[in-house]
């Protein structure tokens, strides 16, 4: 029972179906790990361990009584706490909302659970999805499980690291520019952000609506088909979702050796990364030319301008989404001494930590009169621009290939002192948010100090199952699923 942790997700629902061991048994070596091991990486903010407990043996009185269940069938989840799951704290890792208990599930939230996934808690993360390295958070900072002296990465710092730390097998997460793939990257997982629309955001705390897109991160890209197919698909309460076809799946060898994809280098971008990163990345490169893939390097001048219009779009739907949280409506009730409005809504306001305050003041100069068509418009006819230039290389090419992050995770506090640093850190990763894109970010190997880094796969709209066969080929070519971080 004591390596029952290490498995993958697949192999755990099905060996709970065929009576290896139950349900709760996997639950509670689950619950020992995350009591042993979060106190060093802080990435739950809730725990949801005695319903954990029930939910297993109710789904373990399922298998005795001989019922169906689910695919995810006795598999824990965390969810990063953004995403609304009935009767738990969803704080957003903001004083704001630190009392606040959501009264509904999310839609993704129902859909694990139909398929008897566990909900084990939630998870830490950068204020509001605001932040590329989890120090933003009013619970404390999550610390990379490879050397908890580092970042995680963010803004789904929780989700990577707890998954990365063989706390769980699974987590959600939600990305609107780069917030699953940077931690992934940064702890070594598999990071999925779904095509936008392909994945209901109802019941996601929002951020910036036409960026953001839930998504699900794991140790291996096995586990991404179950839990993408599982939360994938349209949805009444979000009228952006689409119908999906046909379920992504994972081929067999013999169907993936046919697979001929044509791949797009971005190579400045992997020339301007960290040279270990480049070095890294030229050996997937290497090992594509070796499987006669055809690959053609390319490049977008237009990128030179993607950091900010990304900036200039998400801190303008940031100001407008988090109005809403004015200590009347929602947030944080601050019982100020009379009513006078002023005071009321600036005591409110305060609760919010300085990186939100910073982008809510961007967002609003941006759409103030006098400045909306100078920046914010502009901002829209970049982004028009940049997803253009990307269908036009999807009619030549199936996949375009380049680092996930430009950088090695850094120590905490390192970068804190300058914003700009941090934002410009982001342009591998917004490119998928700006186009609405599907992008998944794979390990790709250690530095030599041991810290980690991603390779970054971007396909056309709905095209997951072409990520998900080349991620496979390359999970098999440069398996680094045995590498565990020393906890």
């Amino acid at each position: 029972m004591k390596e029952l942790f290490k498995l993958s997700a697949n192999v755990v629902s099905d060996k709970i179906r065929n009576g290896e061991f139950t349900a709760e048994e996997y639950v509670s070596v689950i619950v020992d790990r995350i009591n042993k091991v979060d106190k060093h990486i802080n990435s739950f903010i809730t725990k949801n361990f005695e319903y954990a407990i029930e939910r297993a043996r109710e789904i373990d009185k399922k298998i005795r009584g001989g019922e169906k269940t689910g695919i995810l069938a006795g598999v824990p989840i965390g969810v990063k706490d953004n995403i609304c799951v009935k009767g738990l704290k969803n704080t957003c890792a903001s004083k704001m909302l630190s009392e606040y208990i959501s009264p509904y599930n999310a839609t993704v939230i129902e859909q694990i659970e139909k398929q008897d996934g566990i909900i084990i808690g939630k998870l830490n993360m950068d204020e509001f999805g605001m932040g590329s390295t989890s120090e933003f958070s009013a619970y404390g900072p999550v610390r990379n499980p490879w050397n908890t002296q580092f970042v995680a990465g963010g803004s789904s710092g929780g989700s990577a690291a707890s998954v990365s730390s063989l706390q769980i097998p699974i987590s959600l997460g939600s990305d609107t520019g780069g917030s699953i793939r940077c931690p992934a990257s940064f702890c070594s997982v598999v990071g999925l952000k779904p095509t936008y629309g392909s994945v209901s955001r109802s019941g996601l705390v929002s951020y910036s609506n036409s960026l953001e897109q839930i998504g699900p991160i794991t140790r291996t890209i096995f586990d991404i088909v179950p839990i993408f197919n599982t939360i994938s698909g349209e949805d009444a309460k979000d009228n952006t979702t689409y119908t999906r076809n046909d379920p992504c799946k994972i081929k067999s060898d013999q169907e993936l050796q046919k697979i001929s994809l044509k791949v797009a280098l971005l190579s400045e971008l992997i020339d301007s990364s960290d040279f270990q990163i480049a070095s890294g990345i030229q050996e997937k490169i290497n090992f594509l030319k070796k499987h006669h893939y055809h690959l053609e390097e390319v490049k977008l001048s237009i990128l030179d301008y993607a950091v900010a219009a990304y900036y200039i779009i998400a801190t303008a739907e940031a100001s407008s989404n988090l109005s809403r949280f004015d200590n009347l409506r929602y947030g944080y009730y601050s019982n100020p001494e009379g009513y006078e409005w002023k005071s009321y809504f600036s005591k409110a306001r305060s609760m919010f930590g300085d990186e939100v305050k910073r982008r809510i003041l961007l967002g609003s100069y941006v759409l103030s009169a006098g400045y909306f068509g100078k920046y914010y418009q502009k901002a829209q006819l970049v982004r028009s621009l940049i997803r253009q230039e990307f269908l036009n290389l999807f009619t030549k090419f199936d996949i375009i290939l380049l680092p996930t992050m430009p950088v090695l995770p850094f120590r905490l506090g390192e970068k804190l002192s300058n914003p700009v640093d941090l934002y410009n850190l982001d342009l591998f990763t917004i490119i998928a948010n700006l186009t609405g894109l599907p992008a998944i970010s794979i390990p790709a190997g250690f530095s030599k100090e041991g810290l980690p880094y991603g390779v970054q796969l971007i396909a056309n709209a709905f095209e997951e199952q072409k990520l998900i066969d080349l991620a496979c080929l390359f999970e098999k070519a440069f398996d680094y699923r045995e590498c565990y971080p020393c906890l």
